[in-house]
Formats: C-alpha cells, sequence, structure tokens
C-alpha cells in the first residue's frame, strides 16, 4: 500500500509538471498514460527543444493532467522517495527539495508542469498555468530523474515518453 501511494504521489509530479509550455520552440514529443499500479489516474505529455535528443541537455517539459483527486504528501513522499532512489547523495536539504515543497492538493482536470530552461538552468512548477516556484540551480532539471532516471517512478511510462 505504501508502493502504491508513492506512485500515485509521482503521478500527481507528473500532472503537476504539465501547466502551461515554458518555451516557444518547444515541441510535443509524447503523451502516455499516467498509471499508478493498474489504475489510470491520469495522461503525461513530454514537450522537448528536440524529441530526438538526450532530455539533460535541452529545454523540456512534463505536462501532468489528473482525471481525480490527490493529496499533496502523495506527491512530496513520492518526490522524495525517487529523487533518493536516483540521485546520488541526494539529501533532505537539497535545493531539488525547494520544488517539492511547492506541490499542492489537485483535483480531477487540474494540470501541473514542470518545466526547465537549459539556458537558465531554471526548473519551474504551475498549477492550472499559475507559477508556483521555480528554483535555478544547475542540477536543476535532475529532479525529471523521477521519471527519467534509472529507477524511474514507472519504466513503461519512461520508455514510452522517451521512445525507448
Amino acid at each position: 500500500m505504501n508502493n502504491y501511494f508513492m506512485r500515485f504521489g509521482f503521478s500527481f509530479l507528473f500532472l503537476a509538471a504539465s501547466l502551461g509550455m515554458a518555451h516557444a520552440n518547444i515541441q510535443k514529443c509524447k503523451t502516455a498514460p499516467l498509471l499508478v499500479g493498474s489504475k489510470n489516474i491520469g495522461t503525461v505529455t513530454y514537450y522537448a527543444d528536440n524529441c530526438h535528443q538526450n532530455w539533460e541537455s535541452q529545454n523540456i517539459q512534463l505536462d501532468f493532467s489528473y482525471d481525480q483527486n490527490i493529496p499533496e504528501w502523495a506527491f512530496k513522499k513520492a518526490a522524495n522517495y525517487y529523487l533518493k532512489k536516483n540521485i546520488s547523495n541526494f539529501s533532505n536539504d537539497s535545493v531539488l527539495n525547494q520544488i517539492t515543497e511547492l506541490y499542492k492538493p489537485v483535483k480531477k482536470d487540474d494540470l501541473y508542469s514542470l518545466a526547465y530552461s537549459q539556458m537558465n538552468k531554471q526548473l519551474k512548477l504551475s498549477l492550472n498555468q499559475k507559477l508556483l516556484g521555480s528554483i535555478t540551480a544547475p542540477q536543476a532539471n535532475q529532479y525529471f530523474k523521477i521519471w527519467f532516471g534509472s529507477s524511474p517512478f514507472n519504466a513503461k511510462l519512461k520508455q514510452q515518453l522517451l521512445n525507448q
């Protein structure tokens, strides 16, 4: 059951990332169902400057559209769990946790967007096209390792979004 809530929270994180594109030249790459176990709770859309280029070296965005309500604690718990699994020496005082702390509960039809600017090294989190906050740090894009790291929230989702 604990794993269910971590995946559920992570799904919410995905949705959180879906609120509006931050870059004019960014293109829609893939959309995939957001599953927690076998339950579909929404969709995730991946945007990038170049859909065939490595996500770590460009502007990217994830949009999470939710089909049901999800509490903020589920997002936060899942984010911390997957950041620790995917980033060596990750700690609670990491700048990445400033994004995690911004999560709010979502309702059906809410949209989370997580957008990264390569030039500025800035990561922005929006909910329903309202900016919740941002961080600027050399490692800001590492937040996407929740979904794209070696131990992602959902390996099938990673594969579907990155077309691997």
